[in-house]
């Protein structure tokens, strides 16, 4: 009937489409059809081997906090480290404490953009979260302190955070509390002088070493492949081709290293950010640490909004959206920040009563 044989294929993959775009309708219901083709959230089933292939790529680049050592500390230093963290009496003028800042019922931040100090004067860099913080290879955001213990050090003798005069104004003050003479001694019981500075960072740093609870993304790291959702693998995946794991890798998802804030474009265009933050460059006025930051990790990222060194940007995807253009050039389309933005939420873990006052 047909003399041309093309005429026939086009006639026969129509009659094909028709019949698969009926199935559909009739499945999902007339103009459904598209969302549901395109929300990876609708799909109920991961492909096995493709679910397989993740998995391989994921432990190259991660690690579950549940295989972490277990750290040898014990609960008297945990619990003076706590005290510590909690007390107002660590500031000048007894307003504000550790976790003024770091509240730890709100995922270690106070989900503002710059904080307020002892003298009500605002901070010039976002508050990060002290979740996971020990894990990371170096501290603040110019990644000046080599740990958690150093780091406890620097706010405290921050004449705009907490405003202590010096070390020697705090030991003494905590030397004239019963509780804590009684505290000290009984976890540094070798030493001539239990209450000194650096035994009150040493003990801080006990107590935020603690701070690592394990997610929906743990569980799936682990083995159990129903923790995370469709979507959120889809996430996942996107996340490590689109090169996000080259600044957010480990077990904190980030914290290891230094990088320049908008390697393909400047950051407050994107950001609105209303002052330049030059960054490393301020502590070496070497201008190749010109903008460069140290990378945060992403655990808990979707409470410890908001976002970047000056807390420009509120919204997580519109964080996910930035550092897709500042920092690995790549355009993301809308599905891609979703599904990003879906794993990213895969990393929250619950706060545990225990860390709280």
């Amino acid at each position: 009937m047909f003399k041309n044989k093309g005429g026939l294929v086009y006639l026969v993959f129509l009659a094909i489409t028709i019949i698969i775009v009926a199935v559909l309708y009739f499945k999902y219901g007339g103009s459904e059809v598209d969302e549901q083709v395109k929300d990876t959230s609708a799909i109920t089933s991961y492909d096995a081997e493709k679910e397989k292939e993740l998995k391989e790529k994921a432990d190259i680049f991660f690690q579950s906090v549940n295989s972490l050592p277990k750290q040898d500390i014990s609960s008297e230093k945990i619990a003076l480290g706590k005290k510590l963290f909690f007390d107002k009496r660590l500031s000048k003028n007894e307003t504000i404490s550790c976790n003024s800042c770091h509240n730890m019922s709100a995922y270690g931040v106070d989900n503002l953009a710059l904080s307020p100090g002892d003298t009500e004067e605002f901070g010039n860099r976002n508050s990060p979260t002290v979740f996971y913080a020990h894990l990371h290879s170096l501290q603040f955001w110019d990644g000046r302190a080599k740990d958690v213990e150093e780091q406890a050090g620097g706010p405290i003798l921050n004449p705009v955070e907490h405003n202590i005069p010096s070390e020697a104004f705090l030991e003494k003050r905590l030397r004239g509390i019963e509780e804590y003479q009684a505290m000290f001694k009984k976890v540094y019981p070798d030493s001539t002088q239990p209450i000194t500075f650096a035994t009150i960072t040493n003990a801080i740093g006990a107590f935020e070493r603690q701070l690592q609870p394990s997610s929906r993304f743990d569980d799936w790291l682990d083995g159990d492949t129903e923790a995370m959702s469709v979507q959120e693998k889809e996430g996942l995946l996107a996340f490590i081709d689109k090169a996000c794991i080259t600044c957010h890798n480990g077990p904190a998802l980030g914290g290891t290293m230094l990088q320049k804030f908008g390697l393909y474009g400047d950051y407050w265009k994107l950001t609105m950010s209303e002052i330049i933050d030059n960054g490393v460059f301020d502590l070496t006025q070497d201008e190749k640490d010109r903008y460069m930051f140290k990378t945060p990790g992403l655990r808990n990222v979707e409470k410890t909004y908001p976002y970047f060194h000056d807390g420009s940007v509120e919204k997580l995807e519109d964080a996910v959206r930035i550092m897709g253009k500042l920092q690995v050039a790549n355009e993301l389309t809308e599905q891609e920040v979703q599904n990003i933005t879906a794993f990213l939420k895969a990393l929250t873990a619950d706060v545990e009563d225990k860390y709280k006052q």
